[in-house]
């Protein structure tokens, strides 16, 4: 049974810090496609940074250089650092995976979801 649990989300001021983490279970975590995708209130989820299973990654323009997007291959994990948050990163973050070859920002992509982990950031 796959299982995705994210954790690490919380309350900040704007310019602080949080680390987001991603506990992965009951799949080939290695040979998978990963990704951060965010959902604020009242519009769509969108896609935040993901990672192939070959190790690149790709990160949306709104977070690059503020967020980065890592994984351990050894622990099932799946991490996003997030740095300079702004009020506009507030949102639920989800975890989620998809088989290597359709990494991309597609929705549909990726059969598998976290329960999400809310993150506030307060001007």
């Amino acid at each position: 049974q796959v299982q995705l649990v994210e954790s690490g989300g919380g309350s900040v001021r704007a310019g602080g810090s949080l680390r987001l983490s991603c506990a992965a279970s009951g799949f080939t975590y290695s040979t998978y496609c990963m990704a951060w995708f965010r959902q604020a209130p009242g519009k769509e989820r969108e896609g935040v940074a993901l990672i192939n299973s070959d190790g690149s990654i790709s990160h949306v323009a709104s977070v690059k250089g503020r967020f980065a997007i890592s994984k351990d291959n050894a622990k099932n994990t799946l991490s996003l650092q997030m740095n300079s948050l702004k009020p506009e990163d507030t949102a639920m973050y989800y975890c989620a995976a998809a088989l290597r070859f359709a990494c991309s920002w597609s929705l549909s992509a990726y059969p598998y979801w976290g329960q999400g982990t809310q993150v506030t950031v307060s001007s």
